[in-house]
């Protein structure tokens, strides 16, 4: 049976930072228990307990956690650490710098976020990287798929229950109309998309 079958008991972040710093004691580093630790706790609870093992041991949880796990255990753990919209802004850079294969990786986590959720995204990328969102994903895809990016980015869409069925209706119509007896479509026919 796996040590990492059974949710270990939630404890304070003072109680983890203590268990993380007895896994990196000795020979190697006890990573079922690094695991078991971090991916039962929450953004929140993760950040409680970085802010903890550095008042307690004057060290950078992250620093230590590089020096002590490897390849992409580590990369998965690393990004466990960060908040959601920090951790979305890394995967997009990460598969911006990788081959083309991984760029559907940047695109899963743009199209998949609110836009209050891309808005904190795009700060957080430019304060990190040093680029806006909107000029890397310029710089580093083409075609429809930048247009489809570019539109996540930038178009302004609600996030709320309510439905504008006019609206709806009329868009449904004019998709309709750019493609109908043709081969193809007409990608200019709607302005939103421009």
């Amino acid at each position: 049976m796996s040590t990492l079958s059974v949710p270990p008991v939630l404890t304070s972040p003072r109680d983890d930072a203590i268990q993380l710093y007895r896994a990196f004691k000795g020979m190697g580093c006890d990573t079922a228990t690094v695991v078991n630790i971090l991916s039962h706790r929450d953004a929140a609870q993760r950040s409680l307990i970085l802010h903890e093992y550095k008042s307690m041991y004057s060290e950078d949880l992250l620093k230590r956690l590089v020096s002590e796990l490897s390849g992409k255990l580590e990369t998965a753990v690393l990004l466990w650490m960060h908040d959601p919209a920090e951790r979305d802004a890394t995967v997009i850079r990460q598969a911006f710098l990788s081959d083309v294969t991984n760029i559907a990786g940047a695109t899963e986590v743009i199209c998949s976020r609110t836009p209050s959720q891309i808005q904190l995204i795009k700060q957080i990328y430019h304060s990190k990287f040093g680029i806006l969102l909107e000029e890397d994903v310029a710089v580093r895809t083409s075609g429809d798929h930048q247009a489809l990016l570019l539109a996540y980015l930038t178009t302004y869409r609600s996030e709320g229950l309510e439905v504008d069925r006019e609206k709806a209706m009329k868009d449904a119509k004019a998709l309709f109309k750019a493609g109908e007896k043709k081969l193809g479509t007409d990608e200019n026919f709607y302005p939103h998309f421009q």
